[in-house]
């Protein structure tokens, strides 16, 4: 388990982010994905459970129609090559390899159980009360 839970490396889970708030995505699910990516660069710390957490890497999981989205730096876009979860799973389990405490955000209850332990969950709402 890391030492330093206070540093996360941010894992968005972004197709469950956008269907989160009805704002019309459903009818440019790239142009939705690119938004959110923009706005994710300007994330460095989030607050969790009343901890103040430093977001030291932003990584943004993309599929289906919104796998052409690119975000600007330090945004790292990750394109599933199946579906979403099993490669937020695979990437939440490569942060804790590497001693890195993954803070995942979704409200996805079947996702959220099959993270590996270590992980922190937030839901959508604890993101996008902080983006521009």
């Amino acid at each position: 388990m890391p030492e330093n839970r206070s540093d996360v490396v941010l894992l968005v889970d972004v197709a469950n982010v956008m269907g989160s708030r009805p704002d019309g995505w459903w009818r440019d699910r790239l142009g939705a994905a690119t938004r959110l990516l923009g706005g994710l660069a300007a994330v460095s710390e989030l607050s969790v459970d009343g901890d103040t957490l430093s977001v030291v890497r932003i990584l943004a999981v993309v599929e289906g129609k919104a796998k052409g989205a690119v975000g600007p730096a330090p945004v790292e876009v990750i394109r599933a090559t199946a579906d979403g979860d099993t490669t937020i799973v695979a990437v939440a389990e490569e942060i804790v390899a590497e001693g890195r405490v993954p803070l995942v955000v979704t409200a996805d209850r079947g996702l959220r159980a099959r993270l590996p332990e270590g992980s922190l969950v937030a839901g959508p709402r604890t993101l996008l009360d902080v983006l521009p």
